[in-house]
């Protein structure tokens, strides 16, 4: 790729799992008026679509260095069964709040470890949470896993509960890289439980895999993209390395020195994808690729990629409950995150109170560019009819594209934006020009990590 294209447009910027992002929420929600978006949101989506769930475990039993989620460092237990408890509690206030049966479509544990949990406590989890809605016929359900702590029994428990995807955290098989971001595990052990799983039954295994992490070089990643080859997940998200060192100081175990410089990482990127593009995997709106019998992979063809809190998704519902320490919600129009602290998330939910920390209604400007934002991310187009050009914030992201497509990162004819081959590298870039609340509110200090 053209160095100056890198130089040019390696800047700080959102990852756009939604629109306003939160450090823009304006955090004027309250806690019922959430209530009201929710309900609202529920009649008008569980009967057409259902709804999507989302419950972050936060507990890990150690520390990865790269990590950016929301975690708990403990090798103590007996944090589960009371925090499994609190989660009932709140999908019981939710319940409450919609006063008729959920249909789900759509169910994700994150982490956190997810398999951190016993298999007994998932499964009262689980039986808690699916004995009290409706599992639609084609519901997709899908945890996060460590090759290190997952079991048969975890594998076993939650495919009689009806998970049929789940997501190993890989990153790198390099040992050097491994030891950096202190996550260690086997090619063996990763092969193993792979194995299990299909054996199990399970239909989807994803690999997440990071570039630009300490150490990585080309052979590296050649040979951690071989590896995988060999293993054949039916997705991946080979994601970018995000240095926010001053929100994870953990990531300080390390120095900038030791990360590929962003030509070099960049080169990492595109090797690790040509080679998945040989071995039969297709690129996927932004850092995912699938084979062809991969859910994603349909989606895309049909034009029906979703992305949200969760990542991208096969499945669109109009809301989404995220429970658990720091999950978010998202009733389209309206946004929702808990408490950050599990002394804190325990504390409102034993109180009887929804664990809500921050909020923010959409305006009728940010709906528009939720949307193109949308489209650009998961189709890599958008289009406006003439009467949205009534939306200034709209001109603006026009105006602000002029630049990138004369570097032929996008293609723009009248109502039409597509991005070009070039420009899906730069694609945060291009959602960047629609974002209103950034270009009018520059942060004084660093909040986004780079965009290459």
């Amino acid at each position: 790729m053209n160095k100056l294209l890198i130089s040019k447009y390696n800047v700080p910027g959102p990852r756009y799992t939604s629109y306003p992002t939160v450090p823009y929420w304006e955090n004027n929600l309250a806690a019922e008026t959430w209530k009201e978006q929710a309900q609202d949101a529920f009649r008008q989506s569980n009967d057409s679509e259902g709804i999507s769930l989302y419950i972050h475990l936060p507990f890990c039993e150690s520390l990865c260095t790269y990590c950016g989620c929301n975690t708990r460092i403990t090798v103590n237990h007996s944090v589960e069964r009371p925090y499994i408890d609190a989660l009932l509690k709140e999908w019981s206030m939710y319940l409450d709040i919609f006063q008729e049966t959920p249909r789900i479509k759509e169910l994700h544990l994150g982490g956190g470890t997810p398999t951190f949990f016993s298999p007994e406590n998932l499964a009262a989890l689980m039986d808690g949470i699916i004995s009290s809605g409706h599992l639609l016929k084609d519901a997709q359900l899908s945890f996060e896993a460590h090759p290190n702590n997952t079991t048969k029994a975890h594998l076993e428990t939650l495919y009689a509960a009806g998970f049929r995807r789940l997501s190993l955290g890989i990153q790198d098989f390099d040992p050097r890289v491994q030891k950096a971001i202190h996550r260690i595990q086997s090619f063996e052990q990763v092969k193993k439980i792979t194995g299990l799983a299909r054996e199990t039954g399970y239909t989807s295994v994803n690999y997440d895999l990071i570039y630009g992490l300490p150490f990585q070089t080309l052979e590296s990643i050649t040979d951690t993209i071989n590896k995988v080859k060999e293993l054949r997940p039916d997705r991946i998200a080979f994601y970018s390395y995000a240095h926010v060192p001053w929100i994870k100081p953990a990531q300080r175990g390390y120095s900038d020195s030791d990360l590929p410089e962003p030509s070099t990482k960049r080169k990492l990127y595109e090797k690790g994808r040509e080679m998945l593009e040989w071995a039969g995997y297709l690129e996927i709106g932004m850092d995912h690729f699938a084979l062809p019998t991969d859910s994603l992979f349909k989606a895309t063809s049909k034009g029906k990629l979703h992305r949200n809190f969760m990542g991208y998704t096969s499945d669109k519902t109009r809301l989404l409950v995220g429970l658990g320490v720091s999950s978010i919600s998202d009733s389209w129009t309206a946004f929702a995150q808990n408490v950050k602290s599990v002394e804190g998330y325990l504390e409102k939910i034993n109180a009887g109170e929804l664990p809500l920390f921050r909020g923010h209604l959409l305006t009728a400007e940010d709906l528009i560019l939720r949307q193109h934002i949308l489209n650009i991310i998961c189709k890599g187009e958008t289009s406006w009819q003439r009467e949205d050009q009534q939306c200034h914030a709209l001109y603006s992201a026009l105006e602000q594209l002029e630049e990138p497509e004369h570097d032929k990162l996008v293609k723009i004819v009248p109502f039409n934006l597509k991005v070009t081959t070039t420009g899906k590298n730069f694609i945060r870039n291009i959602c960047m020009a629609f974002d209103a609340r950034l270009h009018r509110s520059q942060p004084e200090a660093q909040l986004f990590s780079q965009t290459v």
